[in-house]
């Protein structure tokens, strides 16, 4: 999950047809059956992504070939356009809202995806634009969002995207089954569907959740030194945990009590750093943030004291182990000593509880070094602990 978008490039113009219904009906309905005449279009940015969509037979496909992108920044996004058929005039009436829906396929998992509408007028690119987890290939997943006080007028051009953003560094498609607008009364509609993740992310802070548990290993796994434990990484004589252009901090939690239970409401990550330095001046993207993944595979019976990078792999690619799209990234930590609160998205704090997801891992998107403290025991006050909520 990004905390910013990257410029305004975002703008995306969608054709309306017919006004049918208020409540029952597409307004817009776009099903693939034949490739529209020129009405979609597509385009990448912040990176060396190149995207195309096709026609099949009866949906389309998002393809983004990101191979040539090293640093996994780029984003990809699916457009349409029209100015003149949907009549907004109801919206002027609070009671009603846009409901934008689509039915699609990944061809990789877990991933985010995103939707946005806006007009020409909007200012604030993050009030009607919602992350949708995908958390399975196997399937077509039906995603919907129902925008809150959405400001529009009749002549206003209404813009929509579906978007996805940082991947990884192979050829991923999006299929695409439909999409479709609706104008609808909010006390009519049902509950939009989908697991949605709210972007940007709210701050977390300690007190909103019932559970704490520090994590039950913390290491570190060095690309240069494949075959060599860390485990007596120190600053001086405090343990530490490093993440610089060759060394991956890896984290795991024991939540097997928790195992039957259903994460509620996102939860939280806490590092207390230790030490940070970073580049300035080099005019990259996001060339001083880390970025926090999921690790999905590998040994996921590590220790501290004998994990190195290559048991850790077992045998599999990095990009297989964990999984090349972030949970979120974060800026350098600007303060030592002073907890770093980081959002983790509801599915992902189910994930871990369920044991899909084998741990978290952070690793740097440029040239920076940064160190938390790691403690040298569960029970140490400096340890990183998760926090999260239960049904």
């Amino acid at each position: 999950m990004k905390i910013f978008i990257r410029g305004v490039s975002f703008f995306y113009f969608i054709t309306i047809l017919q006004f049918l219904t208020l409540t029952s009906q597409a307004q817009f309905l776009e099903e693939f059956d034949a490739p529209p005449a020129g009405s979609w279009i597509t385009f990448t940015g912040s990176g060396f992504a190149e995207s195309t969509l096709d026609w099949h037979d009866g949906y389309a496909r998002f393809v983004v070939d990101a191979t040539n992108d090293r640093q996994n920044v780029w984003w990809a996004i699916m457009q349409t356009s029209s100015t003149d058929i949907l009549d907004l005039g109801p919206l002027a009436d609070p009671g009603y809202e846009l409901r934008m829906e689509a039915r699609v396929k990944t061809s990789h998992a877990p991933r985010r995806l995103n939707m946005q509408l806006r007009t020409q007028h909007s200012t604030d690119y993050y009030a009607h634009l919602m992350e949708f987890d995908i958390p399975d290939t196997s399937g077509w997943h039906t995603i919907s969002m129902t925008t809150q006080d959405f400001e529009a007028q009749p002549g206003d051009i209404i813009t929509t995207h579906i978007a996805l953003m940082d991947w990884g560094p192979l050829v991923y498609t999006l299929d695409v089954d439909y999409v479709k607008i609706d104008i609808v009364k909010v006390t009519e509609t049902g509950s939009d569907l989908g697991e949605q993740v709210t972007y940007p992310p709210p701050v977390p802070r300690p007190d909103e959740f019932s559970v704490s548990v520090p994590a039950i290993e913390v290491g570190m796994i060095d690309t240069f030194y494949p075959d060599i434990n860390f485990a007596g990484w120190v600053a001086g004589n405090e343990p530490v945990l490093t993440t610089d252009n060759n060394k991956i901090i890896i984290l795991r939690w024991n939540l097997y009590e928790f195992r039957e239970r259903n994460a509620s409401g996102y939860g939280m990550l806490e590092l207390i750093p230790y030490s940070f330095y970073n580049a300035t001046g080099t005019g990259q993207i996001e060339f001083d943030q880390i970025r926090i993944v999921e690790i999905l595979d590998g040994y996921s019976a590590w220790t501290r004291d004998d994990v190195t990078f290559n048991s850790f792999l077992s045998g599999n690619a990095l990009g297989e182990v964990i999984n090349t799209q972030m949970i979120i990234d974060i800026d350098i930590p600007g303060i030592k000593d002073e907890a770093r609160w980081i959002h983790i998205p509801r599915p992902v704090i189910q994930r871990l509880i369920d044991g899909t997801t084998k741990g978290i891992a952070l690793y740097p998107l440029g040239a920076l070094s940064a160190s938390f403290y790691s403690g040298d025991s569960m029970l140490h006050p400096l340890r990183p602990k998760l926090y999260f909520n239960t049904d």
